[in-house]
């Protein structure tokens, strides 16, 4: 069988309760021992060690936690009305409110809902706990975002004394019991299959797929289930008669490179549950951006420069914190109709200054500011790297070094006595767009 979470137990030589953690004695819908239904069996349970921890409602799950009287209640996190959602508790999710959905649609479909502002910081600090758990687990654990990661546990039975896979279920109840939130788990021999696994059994699932039912698994699947098959690849697939993971690997290879070129390559693959990327701990994050969403459109150029000098600053202290640089400026845009606009420049040499990313950006800006209507407005940076190769002396711009000197100067005045100490004549007085909440951004 597919699933490691099952009424009843096949095979009582490789399943455990998941709420005691007492070895299945027999097949039975219920736990001998404590009578708990949620039990856990699979021929190679014991034998799988590569997992996807996800957790369940991340933001939403931290704010029922800190206030039990929203337990019941149905919970949105995002910004106002012209914001996006997000996260849903999954009793907002039952009325059909989803991640990314614009704030209007999710009032829309559940009026009833308890809108909360994010609170980042907070949501960081509890991301950090739950990987301090994890790495006492394994030391390799990369981390994908904030609530999600992969962790390898080859090697570790010794350590735990106990298989990955109990070792996973024990991890899920601490989480739990000494953070109070809860979060998915998908088991597996290799990362693709340890996703999709973690996605089968939300909220607090626990869910297997072994090597030898890999392929017949994955060929009921929709092609989406794919890393990389986005809406848009989707259609293409479809529009040649694909919809299914099992209509891909009727085809060769070959023929799927001949179709689609390198991503073909990957579709053979993936499609015959064949992924070799290993659990890398020292993965470096893609890129670093700040964005946020206007309570109303904003078209004239005077009214976004102080938006992007404020997230500028925000990206620019990211960096300086993470010790990293990036070569490529990243501008973002999303219009009155939901279009999204992205431009980028790659620079001579990587930058984690705020004003060459603000200087940048700003040229961006300037060509799009033709009097389009924007609802968002969003400033990054990519092609990271460490920062002792970023902002080298600048011979041409004899000034480029004063307002290096002058933004480390102002740098440390933050850090002492707190971010409005210093304004720039960007920022200051500009209103409550100069400062986007810190909850709007990603």
């Amino acid at each position: 069988m597919f699933a490691a979470m099952s009424p009843t137990v096949n095979n009582p030589n490789h399943g455990f309760c998941r709420d005691c953690l007492h070895p299945l004695e027999a097949a039975a819908p219920r736990c001998r021992r404590c009578g708990s239904p949620r039990l856990v069996a699979h021929s190679e349970l014991y034998r799988l060690s590569i997992a996807h921890i996800d957790c369940d409602a991340f933001y939403a799950a931290v704010e029922k936690r800190d206030n039990p009287e929203l337990r019941d209640k149905p919970v949105i996190i995002g910004g106002g009305k012209r914001g996006v959602v997000s996260t849903a508790c999954y009793i907002a999710r039952i009325h059909g409110v989803r991640s990314a959905m614009p704030m209007f649609k999710a009032l829309e479909a559940c009026p009833q809902a308890i809108v909360i502002k994010p609170d980042m910081e907070k949501y960081v600090r509890v991301g950090r706990q739950m990987r301090a758990l994890m790495e006492e687990l394994t030391p390799l654990v990369q981390p994908i975002s904030i609530d999600e990661a992969f962790l390898d546990l080859s090697g570790t039975e010794r350590l735990h004394g106990l298989p990955p896979a109990l070792v996973l279920a024990r991890f899920a109840r601490r989480l739990e019991d000494e953070i109070g939130i809860t979060a998915s788990v998908g088991i597996s021999y290799c990362k693709f299959l340890a996703k999709i696994a973690s996605d089968f059994r939300k909220p607090r699932g626990f869910f297997v797929i072994g090597e030898a039912e890999a392929v017949s698994f994955l060929a009921d699947q929709p092609v989406t289930m794919i890393w990389g098959v986005g809406k848009a690849f989707a259609a293409t697939l479809a529009s040649d008669g694909i919809t299914r993971i099992g209509q891909l690997q009727e085809l060769d290879r070959n023929t799927l490179m001949k179709r689609y070129g390198t991503m073909g390559d990957r579709l053979y693959h993936l499609a015959r549950g064949q992924d070799e990327r290993r659990v890398d701990p020292e993965r470096d994050a893609k890129s670093v951006s700040a964005e946020t969403t206007f309570d109303v459109d904003h078209a004239r150029l005077d009214e976004l420069v102080p938006v992007l000098r404020a997230l500028s600053e925000k990206v620019s202290r990211r960096l300086k914190k993470a010790h990293i640089a990036g070569r490529t400026v990243v501008l973002k845009l999303k219009t009155h109709d939901f279009k999204i606009r992205t431009r980028n420049r790659r620079l001579g040499d990587p930058t984690r200054l705020a004003d060459r990313i603000f200087s940048v950006g700003l040229e961006l800006l300037r060509k799009e500011a033709d009097g389009t209507r924007y609802r968002l407005l969003g400033i990054g940076v990519s092609d990271l790297c460490d920062d002792a190769r970023a902002d080298p002396p600048d011979m041409i711009d004899e000034t480029a070094r004063k307002r290096a000197m002058a933004e480390g100067a102002i740098d440390r005045l933050r850090d002492k006595f707190g971010r409005a100490a210093v304004e720039t004549g960007f920022t200051f007085g500009k209103g409550r767009n100069a400062h986007p909440p810190d909850g709007s951004e990603e």
